[in-house]
């Protein structure tokens, strides 16, 4: 560290700069500290210009004694001898990516809904412990269960629990799945609001291979065209995309019949009940509409324009008749501006009697 001073028409002020190599191996320095102005520390050291720039020296001591006492806290001195041989059962690497993860684990709760499972069975191993590494390995390193146990012993914190145990868990956390769900999203809200008041719905499938059904394995249409025995997901997701719920039904059902029965899980478990439910034309059954159009719900599905009558197609496609959604003023869609593009728009389908009777 050293003083430095910069001259001006009426003032001159002392730094205390330090000299570094830059990345590009440039020499250059920086200022550490100001000290002020000539005529302040004159004043308040009651000295001349060699008195304050003896007293800015030593400033410029101090803070280099500082910086070495740092710098020599910050080094961690690893001691090597040549001649000793390493270990060779001894584990020297550990996974700690999974520790980002713990936050957010926790910050759910969710050692706490493993508590709470616990106190409703009798087995003995450590339900949290197997829940959190399956969930941690399943972000960082996507494999079966046997292999996620494996992954689990590369961690700081390596598990306590045996591989026939994670077994034993799977049956358990599948009866408590509705609980899960449920107790997730009220605890999610200690991680910040959730955007709940629009509810997305969508469903696909998973193919095993296998060649024969098994349980709710049964054949339908693969999203992957492929011959093999399915299984259908449908999920719901909040506004912002983040999973909501989901459940399991067998391959050969309709994905239609799906949504009531989750969604009434949501009703009831959740405490959702003001919701726009948003889903895209295969889920937009005159029964889904029936049903999200009670309450305080309401729905938005597609509607493939090309399987609309022709005079519904050419009312879909006419673009006069638009209002703006926040305050119902009519709006040309052709000349909307850039500014008007962050605005939702809509317009009154015409009342016939074919559309009052099919609700």
């Amino acid at each position: 560290m050293r003083v430095t001073t910069s001259k001006s028409k009426n003032s001159e002020s002392f730094y205390i700069t330090q000299s570094y190599t830059n990345a590009q191996g440039k020499s250059t320095s920086k200022t550490i500290r100001k000290l002020g102005t000539l005529a302040e520390l004159s004043k308040r050291l009651n000295t001349d210009r060699d008195g304050v720039m003896a007293w800015a020296n030593e400033q410029a001591h101090l803070e280099t004694m500082k910086y070495k006492s740092e710098k020599e806290d910050a080094l961690v001195m690893v001691p090597f001898h040549s001649n000793k041989l390493m270990d060779y059962h001894k584990q020297k690497l550990f996974a700690g990516g999974y520790l980002f993860l713990q936050s957010i684990y926790y910050g759910l709760k969710m050692d706490s809904i493993c508590r709470k499972i616990k106190s409703r069975y009798k087995f003995e191993y450590d339900l949290n412990a197997i829940l959190s590494d399956l969930i941690y390995t399943r972000v960082l390193e996507p494999s079966s269960k046997s292999s996620s146990f494996h992954a689990a012993k590369q961690f700081l914190e390596p598990p306590t629990y045996e591989l026939h145990d994670v077994y034993r868990a799977l049956s358990v956390l599948a009866r408590e799945i509705d609980f899960i769900l449920s107790e997730v999203y009220k605890n999610s809200f200690f991680l910040g609001n959730r955007n709940d008041r629009i509810l997305y719905y969508d469903c696909t499938n998973y193919y095993f291979e296998i060649e024969q059904e098994d349980g709710d394995k049964k054949y339908g249409k693969s999203k992957e065209h492929r011959p093999n025995p399915i299984i259908q997901m449908g999920l719901f997701t909040d506004g912002d995309g983040l999973p909501l719920a989901f459940s399991l039904f067998p391959g050969n059902q309709n994905e239609q019949k799906s949504l009531k029965p989750l969604e009434t899980k949501i009703l009831q478990q959740f405490g959702c009940e003001k919701f726009i439910y948003c889903s895209d034309a295969g889920l937009a059954s005159e029964d889904n509409r029936v049903f999200n159009h009670m309450g305080q719900r309401a729905f938005i599905v597609t509607q493939s324009i090309k399987k609309l009558p022709a005079e519904d197609r050419a009312w879909a496609l006419d673009r006069s008749g638009f209002k703006c959604l926040t305050d119902d003023m009519p709006a040309d869609i052709a000349k909307l501006s850039e500014d008007d593009k962050d605005h939702l728009y809509y317009k009154d389908e015409p009342f016939t009697t074919k559309n009052y009777i099919s609700g």
